[in-house]
């Protein structure tokens, strides 16, 4: 599903002394099929941006169109949950939305709440949760008695029930470790591949968004700083810095190794595989002039 957002401004507490503009003149494309990194400093408007997408938050200027849905200022989307069975939303800590007493009923509560056949539901139930990578014997187990990151796995398994075709990701990783981080990532990830989805992924990590990312949109102060692809956008370390961003750790080794050895290692690496190609072969190289 392909995603237009055009002239979008978004103002809180609107005609009030507490009004303030979250977002401003904000303009992007987002292809379908593709997965797009969205990252800004605290407060940029990328959690605000994200909200407008499944119709959560309204604009106060500007349209947003995704397949057939357009939403606009003042006008209520007539077909709003039609749009939220297409784009669904993981949140940060997704698994404080668990509430049902088992997991098959809280991984089918979407799609029943969305008219799908409880028998029908329960099928989906059993596909997804083996898409997270948990067995089927969990779904008859309390959610509660899970280890947290099962129970991000329960949520993530009940948004992807409804077989959304837009999948948004709002900080999925946070609070957890290193390994399990890489393991919902890589989750994520092939799901993308898998499923064909347009993945949206708001990030405070620019690993990620260099690892995963076809597209990396920078958000600045409320509007679109920067666009582009993550070695586009990683080249340009002085204009990240200035917006109050970090590059991903190999490009900051990188810099340094070319700072110190006065060797040029050509482009930008946004990973460690191909930081360790990029001075494989500068050392062959060096040895061939040598001999």
């Amino acid at each position: 599903m392909q995603i237009t957002i055009k002239d979008l401004e978004h103002r809180y507490q609107e005609k009030t002394p507490f009004e303030r503009v979250a977002l401003y003149d904000v303009n992007m494309e987002i292809q379908a099929g593709a997965y797009t990194a969205i990252i800004g400093h605290t407060g940029s408007g990328k959690s605000t941006l994200l909200q407008h997408l499944n119709g959560l938050l309204r604009p106060s200027k500007g349209t947003i169109e995704l397949d057939n849905f357009t939403l606009k200022p003042e006008v209520k989307e007539k077909n709003i949950k039609a749009l939220r069975k297409k784009v669904g939303v993981v949140f940060q800590f997704p698994e404080h939305q668990l509430f049902e007493e088992t997991v098959e009923k809280d991984i089918c509560f979407g799609p029943i709440n969305f008219g799908v056949s409880e028998e029908e539901a329960k099928k989906r139930a059993r596909a997804a949760i083996k898409l997270v990578g948990l067995p089927e014997k969990y779904l008859e187990s309390s959610p509660f008695d899970l280890s947290g990151g099962q129970m991000r796995r329960v949520a993530i398994a009940g948004v992807l029930a409804m077989e959304p075709e837009v999948l948004v990701l709002d900080e999925p990783t946070a609070g957890l470790d290193p390994r399990g981080r890489k393991e919902i990532m890589d989750l994520f990830y092939s799901l993308h591949k898998e499923k064909k989805l347009t993945t949206i992924l708001v990030t405070h990590s620019m690993e990620d968004a260099a690892r995963y990312a076809d597209m990396i949109m920078v958000m600045n102060k409320g509007t679109l700083g920067l666009k582009g692809t993550p070695r586009e956008i990683f080249s340009n370390a002085p204009t990240l810095k200035e917006l109050g961003l970090d590059v991903p750790e190999t490009v900051l080794f990188m810099e340094k190794l070319e700072e110190r050895t006065k060797t040029t290692y050509g482009e930008v690496c946004l990973t460690v595989d191909e930081l360790a190609n990029a001075i494989a072969f500068q050392l062959n190289k060096e040895e061939g002039l040598h001999e």
